[in-house]
C-alpha cells in the first residue's frame, strides 16, 4: 500500500523543517515508518466500528500505519480517527496523510471519518474527563496508538496540576499522555505506545505503574538493545520500549521481544513483522513484576539469561531508607564558588573531590585542570559536609567505553581538615551529610561495583548518566548482608572476579542456592567476543549472535572450561536451539537466515568453520547442511586462558592466511560453473539442487525456449544470485532479489513469454500456494507467464504429483526432450486470465 510510504516521505520533509531547539523543548520525535508498521501489527483485534486516538500525531505516520493494517486485515466496517497536535508546521502534512487514509479506506467500501484537534492534548483531555464531557459525548476509543512527547514536568506546571485534578500523578509528559489515553479507552480497548523505559523503576513513576497494572493487561513489550536506533535521525538518547496493553483485562502471559535495530519488515512466511536478531520470550506477569516488590518495578528481560539475573538479584530487596543511608548529588557547583577554589590545599581550606580524584579509592591531590581544595568561607560553608566517617562515591557520568555504568569508590575521611567538598558531578552515599560506618561503606562499595548489579541496572536504563535518583531507585542488600560483605574487603585493588565472588557467596549463603550464577554465561560470551576480535573478525560479526554461534560450534557450556571444547557438526537451526537451551537467548525463527548470511558465511570465509565437511557436495538447502569448527583453530583454542595462549594464537595467525586459501580452494573445486550469458559465468554451490538449475538453463532452455535470455538465477548459497533487475523492470515488474523469486526466470523473446521455473530436489514445486505467490509477484505481466516445475528424475516427481498446481508445466532432467503438461487445455504457453 502507498499510505505509509506517503506518510514517511511527509515525515522526513516535516522533520527537516522543525526547529531542533523547539523540537527538543516540546519533546517532538517523529516515528519512522518501520516502527509505525510494527506497532500497528501488535493490535490483537481490529474489527467492526473502529475509533482510533493518536495524541501528538505529528504528520500522521502512526495513524497511517494503523489504517494500512486495518485494511490489510479486512475486518472493519468503519474507521474514525481523532488526532491531536499543537505544532503548526505539521498541519498541511497531516491533512495530506488523512486524505490518503480516507481515499484508501473508502476504496475498500468502508466508512471513514477524521478530526484534527490543534489543542494541547493533556489540557484538553483532562477537561473532558474532569467535567464528564468525555463519557457523555463519546463511548470511548477502541484503539490508541501513540508516540507521546518526552519531557519532565515540574510540580507547579499547568500539565501537572491538570492531571492531579483527575487523579493522575506523573513527572513526565509521556506518562501523562499514556495515563490519559487509558482513561479514554473503552473496556477491552487497546493501546500501543512507544515510550522511554524510565517508567519501569523509581519512586516518581510508581503511581503511573500502579495505574498501568491496575487498569490494563500488558500483552507485549518490545525493547531496543541500542539506545539510538529507534529515532536515529533525531539523536534521542532515551532507551525506548514499545508496549501493548488491553484495558480491563487481567495480565496473564506477556510477550517480550527485542532487537538491536528498528529495521522492521513484514515476513510473509510467518505473517508477522520481524527485525534483525529479534528475540522472543513469553512469560507470566510474575516474572516482570515481582510479587514482594512494593514499588512494582517492571523488569523487562528479553532473554532467559537476563531473567535469571532478575531472579538472582531478588534476594536483595532493601531500600536506602530502610538502611538509614542517603545518596545525594555532590553539593559543590564550582562555577558558583569560583573565588573560593584553590589548586592546592592551604590553611582555612577543605579538600574538594572531583571525579578525576576517584579510582576505586581517592587519589588526592592530583595535578589536573581541576582544583584540589576550596576555601571555607561564608559563601561556601553551607555546601561543605562534616569530614568524618566513610563515604561511597560514584560518578554521575560514565563513558560509553566503560564496562560498568555504576563505578563506585571508597573514601575514609583520611584527608586533612574538618570539612570536605564533593563536586556536583559526583553522587555521595552518606548519613545526614557525614560518612557511614566502615563495614557498611565497604559493603556498598562491593555491591555497587558488582557485575550482577550492572547487568541488572541496564535492564532499566542503559544511558551513561547515573544520578542520585537512579541510585535511590535501586534495591539493596540488607544491613546484615552489607556488613558481612564489607568485612571481606581488606584492599581496594580487588579484581572484578574478587568483587563478583563476594556477591555470589553472599547470595548462596542467603538462599542455599546451588544453581549456576547467570554471569557465567555472560562471561563466556565476552570471552568468545574477545577471541573473535583477536581473530580479526569485522565489526559486523562482533555481536552476541556471532559469539553464541562460536560457542555452539565448540559446544562450550557456561560453566565449562576452554580445555573441554569439542568439534560437533551442527546446522543453523540446531545452533539457534542450542543458544536458547544453553545460554537462554531465544531468537525468532525467522532470524535463521541472519545466522547463516551474517555470521556463518563469514566464519567459513575466515577459516573459522568448515561447511559440510562430511559431504562438500551437499546443497545448502539440505536439512543435513552443517558446520564444524576448523581443526587447526580448535587446537589453538584449547590453550585459551593459559600462559601459552598468546604464543599459540600468534602461531595460528601466522599460518591462517594459507589455511583460509586452502579452505577456499576446496570450496571452489566443489562449485558448479554456469554460463548465463556470452560474457558472464557464475558458480553455483555444489549439490543436486544447483545441478538441476544448471540443467534447466543448459538443457531445458535451448529445447523449449531457444534464444531465451537468463533474467534471474537464485543459488541456494545466497552469494551468487544472478539478476538482470533492470531488464525485468523494463518488462514492467519490480521485485526484491531476496523476495519470493523462483529459482530461474527466463525471457523468451520469440513468443514474449516469461518462464518462472522452480528447481525441485527435496521441496518446493509450483503448487497452488506457490502459483498464487508468483502470480501476485509478477502481476503486471500476468499474460506473459509460464509456470514450470523441474525435477531431476521421475522418482522425485512422483513424490509431489498431488501438490503440483494446474496451469503449470513439468520438465524432468533425465528425460530432457519431453514436457508434461498439466491441465490439457494447451501446450507450453501463458494462460490468459
Amino acid at each position: 500500500m502507498e499510505i505509509i510510504s506517503k506518510a514517511e516521505a511527509l515525515r522526513v520533509e516535516a522533520n527537516s523543517k522543525l526547529d531542533p531547539k523547539r523540537k527538543s523543548s516540546l519533546g517532538q520525535f517523529f516515528t519512522p515508518s518501520p516502527i509505525c508498521q510494527f506497532m500497528a501489527s501488535l493490535f490483537t483485534n481490529i474489527k467492526g466500528e473502529v475509533r482510533l486516538l493518536d495524541p501528538g500525531c505529528g504528520v500522521g505516520s502512526l495513524l497511517a500505519a494503523f489504517t494500512e493494517e486495518a485494511i490489510r486485515r479486512e475486518e472493519i466496517t468503519s474507521l474514525d480517527i481523532v488526532a491531536y497536535d499543537i505544532e503548526n508546521i505539521i498541519k498541511p502534512y497531516l491533512a495530506e496523510t488523512l486524505a490518503t487514509c480516507s481515499s484508501a479506506v473508502k476504496s475498500k467500501g468502508y466508512e471513514f471519518s477524521s478530526e484534527f484537534i490543534d489543542k494541547d492534548f493533556i489540557l484538553s483531555a483532562t477537561q473532558l474527563v474532569d467535567n464528564g464531557l468525555f463519557s457523555r459525548k463519546h463511548e470511548g476509543y477502541t484503539h490508541v496508538i501513540m508516540n507521546p512527547p518526552y519531557k519532565k514536568i515540574s510540580t507547579s506546571s499547568e500539565h501537572r496540576i491538570a492531571m492531579s485534578q483527575i487523579g493522575i500523578e506523573t513527572v513526565n509528559l509521556y506518562t501523562g499522555f499514556v495515563a490519559l489515553a487509558i482513561k479514554m479507552l473503552k473496556p477491552g480497548g487497546e493501546i500501543v505506545a512507544i515510550i522511554p523505559r524510565s517508567f519501569c523503576n523509581g519512586p516518581y513513576y510508581h503511581p503511573f505503574r500502579q495505574l498501568l497494572l491496575k487498569e490494563t493487561a500488558i500483552k507485549h513489550i518490545h525493547i531496543f538493545d541500542s539506545r539510538n536506533n529507534a529515532f536515529s535521525d533525531n539523536d534521542v538518547l532515551q532507551e525506548n520500549v514499545i508496549i501493548h496493553c488491553v484495558k480491563g483485562e487481567v495480565t496473564d502471559d506477556v510477550t517480550i521481544t527485542s532487537s538491536p535495530v528498528a529495521d522492521f519488515s513484514f515476513d510473509e512466511d510467518h505473517n508477522e513483522y520481524t527485525a534483525t536478531d529479534m528475540t522472543v520470550r513469553r512469560v507470566k506477569l510474575g516474572s516482570i513484576v515481582k510479587q514482594n516488590d512494593k514499588q512494582q518495578f517492571i523488569h523487562i528481560a528479553p532473554t532467559n539469561r537476563e531473567q535469571a539475573i532478575v531472579d538472582y538479584m531478588a534476594v536483595f530487596n532493601a531500600t536506602l531508607d530502610e538502611l538509614g543511608v542517603e545518596v545525594s548529588t555532590g553539593p559543590v557547583v564550582d562555577f558558583r564558588l569560583r573565588e573560593d577554589l584553590r589548586t592546592d590545599y592551604e590553611d582555612g581550606a577543605a579538600p574538594l573531590l572531583y571525579p578525576v580524584h576517584l579510582n576505586g579509592s581517592v587519589h588526592w591531590p592530583k595535578v589536573s585542570k581541576k582544583p584540589n581544595a576550596i576555601m571555607i568561607s561564608q559563601k561556601s560553608k553551607s555546601w561543605l559536609w562534616k569530614h568524618k566517617g566513610y563515604f561511597v562515591l560514584t560518578r554521575r557520568f560514565s563513558s560509553k567505553e566503560e564496562k560498568r555504568r555504576i563505578v563506585a569508590s571508597f573514601y575514609d575521611s583520611s584527608l586533612p581538615g574538618e570539612m570536605i567538598g564533593f563536586e556536583n558531578k559526583l553522587n555521595v552515599f552518606h548519613t545526614k551529610k557525614a560518612g557511614v560506618d566502615e563495614a557498611l561503606a565497604k559493603g556498598l562499595y562491593v555491591y555497587l561495583n558488582s557485575t550482577l548489579l550492572d547487568k541488572y541496572y541496564r535492564q532499566f536504563g542503559g544511558h551513561t548518566q547515573v544520578n542520585a535518583t537512579d541510585l535511590k531507585s535501586l534495591h539493596y542488600p540488607s544491613l546484615e548482608s552489607l556488613h558481612r560483605m564489607g568485612k571481606q574487603v581488606h584492599t581496594f585493588t580487588l579484581s572484578q572476579n574478587d568483587i563478583d565472588s563476594i556477591i555470589d557467596n553472599e547470595i548462596n549463603l542467603m538462599t542455599q542456592n546451588t544453581e549456576n550464577n547467570p554471569l557465567n554465561a555472560q562471561s563466556k560470551i565476552e570471552e568468545a567476543l574477545e577471541i573473535l576480535t583477536a581473530l580479526g573478525m569485522p565489526r559486523a560479526q562482533l555481536n552476541e549472535r556471532s559469539a553464541l554461534t562460536f560457542l555452539a560450534l565448540l559446544n562450550l557450556q557456561p560453566t565449562g572450561s576452554w580445555d573441554e571444547i569439542e568439534r560437533p557438526m551442527i546446522g543453523v537451526t540446531p545452533i539457534m536451539d542450542w543458544s536458547r537451551d544453553v545460554y537462554g537467548k531465544e531468537y525468532a525463527p525467522n532470524t535463521r537466515e541472519t545466522f547463516r548470511r551474517q555470521t556463518l558465511h563469514q566464519f567459513v570465509d575466515a577459516g573459522i568453520a568448515l561447511y559440510n565437511p562430511d559431504d562438500p557436495n551437499r546443497a545448502v538447502n539440505s536439512p543435513k547442511a552443517c558446520y564444524q569448527i576448523a581443526a587447526e583453530l580448535h587446537n589453538t583454542l584449547l590453550a585459551y586462558g593459559t600462559s601459552s595462549w598468546d604464543g599459540k594464537l600468534t602461531e595460528y595467525l601466522k599460518d591462517r592466511e594459507t589455511l583460509v586459501q586452502q579452505y577456499a580452494m576446496e570450496r571452489e573445486m566443489a562449485l558448479i560453473p554456469l554460463q548465463v550469458s556470452d560474457d558472464k559465468e557464475i558458480k553455483l554451490t555444489a549439490g543436486a539442487h544447483s545441478q538441476l538449475i544448471k540443467d534447466i538453463i543448459v538443457e531445458f532452455g535451448p529445447r523449449f525456449a531457444p534464444g531465451a535470455k537468463v533474467v534471474y538465477v537464485g543459488d541456494t548459497g545466497g552469494k551468487t544470485d544472478f539478476f538482470e533487475k533492470d531488464f525485468l523492470a523494463e518488462l514492467g515488474v519490480e521485485v526484491d532479489s531476496h523476495g519470493k523469486m523462483p529459482d530461474v526466470v527466463l525471457y523468451y523473446p520469440k513468443e514474449d513469454w516469461v518462464l518462472l521455473i522452480e528447481s525441485v530436489t527435496s521441496h518446493g514445486p509450483v503448487d497452488g500456494k506457490r502459483h498464487k505467490e508468483l502470480a501476485t509477484l509478477f502481476a503486471p505481466i500476468k499474460d506473459k507467464l509460464v509456470y514450470v516445475t523441474a525435477f531431476p528424475d521421475r522418482k522425485t516427481m512422483v513424490k509431489y504429483l498431488n501438490d503440483i498446481s494446474w496451469e503449470t508445466e513439468v520438465w524432468i532432467a533425465d528425460a530432457p526432450t519431453h514436457m508434461i503438461h498439466f491441465n490439457g487445455v494447451r501446450f507450453l504457453g501463458p494462460y490468459k486470465s
